[in-house]
């Protein structure tokens, strides 16, 4: 996980892990017999830092909440994990016991079949989506001009073609990601409900 949060997926190799463990790369291969599995792994290691109190909840809401929020963490931990979880997180075993628990959560509130696939990905698509625009969108940690300098770009549009652009640009610099997120995800069991 520290070779992929420092170099990202394209610096994650057998011949690169080798390296980072003082092995060589055909050693790896006698645990990991293709890339693919190495993929499944750093898939595992990121979903088993998603933890909740499995007590019992008020309502299917604040469970709904608390899982979506443990694996928006764990998501934002390991940023560069998240195109293999977005391409082949229907190959990881680990998904499967988050994605039950958000389905067990979800289906308390009376929902099956469509209706239940429909309210899991509008959950999943917002904790995927915005774990993936906060690390990737204009604000980024990678962006290419600090975050003042974007905001300073939009407010120099004109007010009058862009108000509501400069309006958020603005917002964007009080708000934190954690606040959007929790906000972005009271809108969505709101509409849920």
């Amino acid at each position: 996980m520290r070779l992929l949060d420092k170099q990202g997926l394209a610096g994650l190799s057998m011949r690169s892990l080798a390296a980072e463990l003082g092995t060589g790369a055909m050693t790896l291969y006698n645990y990991v017999p293709q890339r693919e599995g190495l993929d499944l792994l750093v898939i595992e290691a990121v979903i088993a830092e998603v933890r909740w109190e499995r007590d019992s909840f008020a309502d299917w809401k604040d469970e709904v909440r608390t899982i979506a929020s443990a694996l928006w963490q764990a998501l934002r931990a390991h940023p560069n994990a998240i195109p293999l979880i977005l391409t082949r997180r229907s190959r990881a075993p680990a998904m499967f016991e988050v994605t039950e628990a958000l389905l067990t959560a979800l289906a308390r509130s009376g929902r099956s079949d469509t209706d239940l696939l429909v309210a899991f990905r509008a959950v999943s698509a917002l904790v995927m989506g915005l774990a993936q625009a906060e690390l990737a969108g204009p604000l980024s940690l990678q962006a290419m001009e600090s975050a003042e300098e974007t905001i300073a770009r939009f407010r120099a549009l004109p007010a009058a073609r862009f108000p509501n652009l400069i309006d958020i640009a603005s917002a964007a610099l009080r708000s934190t990601a954690e606040q959007e997120f929790q906000a972005s995800l009271d809108l969505l069991l709101a509409g849920l409900s």
